[in-house]
C-alpha cells in the first residue's frame, strides 16, 4: 500500500524487454523507489512510445496490480495503492498492454542506488529500436508489417506505409525525445 515513510528514497534502475521481439527492443531508465505502479504504467507508455490506448496490468511476485473495474476487484491489486519500493524486492516481474496484441514486457530490477538530489526522474538511460505501432497484431503482426513495410513490391506496402508515416524507422530510438516526453511526467 501507499505509505509514507522515513526511509530514504532510492532510485531503481530497470530494463525494460518488449517479450520475444527479435531484434530486442528495449530501454534502460531510472524510477525513484517511491513511485506508483500507476506512475510507472505512464513512464513505461512514454519511454516504450505506446499510446496509452488499452487496458494493462502488472504481475509481480504472482499478484497482479492495474486499475480495477468491478468484476476484477477481487483478482486484481488497484495499482494506485502500491509503490515500487512495497511490492519489488529484486529480480523480474511483468507488465502486459494492449491485451488484444498481449505486448509482455519483462522489466529488471538492474540495481538500486541512493537518489541523487540534481537528477530528475523518471530519465531514460538507454535503449534500442522503435515501439511497434499500436494495434499492429501484436509480435506475428509486427513482423508482417515490417517485411510489408521494407518491400516497396509488397501488396500492402503503400497502405502500411501510409498508416504508419513514411518516417517510422524500426530501428530508430531517440534517449532525447524520450526524455522529453518523461519531463512532462516530473
Amino acid at each position: 500500500m501507499v505509505k509514507k515513510g522515513t526511509a530514504p528514497v532510492k532510485t531503481y534502475q530497470l530494463k525494460i524487454t518488449l517479450c520475444d521481439s527479435r531484434p530486442e527492443i528495449w530501454r534502460r531508465i531510472l524510477v525513484k523507489s517511491d513511485t506508483t505502479l500507476a506512475r510507472l504504467h505512464d513512464v513505461l507508455q512514454s519511454v516504450m512510445g505506446w499510446e496509452d490506448a488499452h487496458l494493462h496490468q502488472f504481475t509481480i511476485h504472482g499478484k497482479e496490480y492495474g486499475v480495477p473495474e468491478e468484476e476484477d476487484a477481487e483478482r486484481l491489486l488497484d495499482e494506485r495503492q502500491y509503490r515500487l519500493s512495497n511490492v519489488i524486492t529484486g529480480g523480474r516481474f511483468d507488465y502486459q498492454y494492449d491485451f488484444g496484441d498481449n505486448w509482455q514486457h519483462t522489466i529488471e530490477i538492474e540495481k538500486a542506488s541512493p537518489a541523487e538530489g540534481k537528477v530528475r526522474y523518471p530519465l531514460c538511460l538507454d535503449g534500442a529500436r522503435a515501439c511497434p505501432p499500436e494495434d499492429v497484431g501484436g509480435i506475428p503482426g509486427y513482423k508482417s508489417f515490417l517485411e510489408a513495410i521494407q518491400n516497396p513490391k509488397h501488396p500492402q506496402y503503400k497502405d502500411l506505409r501510409e498508416w504508419v508515416g513514411r518516417d517510422f524507422d524500426p530501428e530508430e530510438f531517440n534517449v532525447s525525445k524520450v526524455n522529453q516526453l518523461l519531463h512532462a511526467l516530473r
